[in-house]
């Protein structure tokens, strides 16, 4: 083993020992496929077949680490504007990997429940047979749920559930006022989904590419960005992703409990009452100062371990450091399994990997 090999296993090492905290639910955006493969001088399919194997990698990593919902954007509604020939060829590798994954003794030996999201009645019939065969074999599933959203997008998603919302109310079978936020969860495409806890990028894009707008926006939502293109993404890279969400924790429950000690100090009497800032200030002050926080390490997780590398600048085009990671934060909640659900859309839109294997933003 090479000097640099060595440095890189313990590093992968002290990150996981390290570790306080992981997510319960994870959602990637498997970016840079095609540039990883013209990197190399390769077919754009054996880069998407390359991220398909990382993608494999990383069901391995969240077993690992007991991470109970995965959601892959593999293929969006933008990637239906691919050319043909590339878009049969994504076909064929995410029907394949879904009947491998389908029959594979891991997905069965850990309980791996797969779900399609996405608008999947409009992917050709060979891929929505695989989807439902997947369904199918793991439906009895509960340990984790890998959600492998398809001809997905966030709009799309929310223009259908307004429609079933208001249709409803039209036909009189709810008022305007009975309407809640549970009403439209109940009209997405899973009923069954969890908030994100934390979404990655690869591929150096920072931003969302229309995944997952209900789920992933708003004050529980840690974000990972990376340069590395998802064939490359490795365990290192992945465990920095789960530092950013750890501190981020760390970092939320703190001034929680700083905010608890002075309320209880006032209530003691031990603190004037001019000392006791009001709720509301306090919560916009915390919210803004959450939302806009920035890395400002040198590209380290925030008060976690220092990064690699960024893979620019690898030669072996491994890894990278995330160029940005910006969290916001929300009570930890105890850990449940997710039952599975339905899914209709289609997504990679920026990525492309296993049962997801495009890049949208490629």
């Amino acid at each position: 083993m090479s000097l640099r090999g060595w440095v890189r296993r313990q590093y992968s090492a002290y990150l996981r020992r390290t570790l306080s905290a992981t997510p319960d639910h994870v959602a990637v955006i498997q970016d840079g496929n095609r540039r990883y493969a013209e990197a190399r001088g390769l077919e754009r399919a054996d880069g998407h077949a390359r991220g398909a194997s990382t993608t494999e990698s990383l069901l391995e990593w969240c077993l690992e680490l007991d991470i109970s919902t995965v959601t892959l954007y593999t293929f969006s509604t933008e990637n239906f504007n691919r050319p043909a020939d590339e878009r049969a060829s994504l076909f064929d590798l995410i029907s394949e990997k879904l009947y491998e994954f389908a029959d594979a003794d891991r997905i069965h030996d850990n309980n791996v429940c797969i779900r399609g999201l996405g608008a999947i009645e409009q992917l050709p019939p060979r891929l929505q047979d695989a989807v439902a065969y997947a369904e199918a074999q793991t439906d009895a599933y509960d340990q984790l749920q890998l959600n492998i959203a398809l001809a997905y997008g966030g709009r799309n998603e929310l223009l259908q559930a307004a429609r079933r919302v208001t249709t409803s109310v039209a036909a009189g079978e709810q008022a305007v006022e009975t309407i809640t936020t549970e009403t439209v969860e109940a009209a997405l495409y899973r009923q069954s989904l969890p908030d994100v806890d934390l979404l990655i990028r690869t591929g150096g894009n920072q931003r969302t590419s229309n995944f997952l707008p209900w789920h992933a926006v708003g004050a529980g939502s840690a974000v990972y960005f990376t340069d590395a293109y998802w064939p490359a993404f490795s365990r290192r890279a992945f465990l920095q992703a789960l530092h950013t969400y750890a501190a981020r924790e760390q970092s939320f429950r703190r001034r929680q409990q700083e905010r608890v000690t002075a309320v209880s100090a006032w209530l003691r009497g031990q603190a004037p009452t001019d000392t006791l800032p009001d709720a509301a200030a306090v919560w916009g002050t915390e919210r803004t100062r959450e939302v806009g926080e920035r890395n400002t390490a040198g590209g380290r997780p925030a008060e976690g371990p220092a990064c690699a590398s960024d893979a620019a600048a690898n030669p072996d085009g491994e890894d990278t450091t995330a160029t940005t990671d910006t969290a916001t934060h929300r009570e930890p909640r105890p850990r449940t399994k997710h039952a599975a659900a339905t899914g209709d859309d289609a997504g990679v839109s920026a990525g492309s990997g296993e049962p997801a294997v495009g890049d949208a933003d490629d």
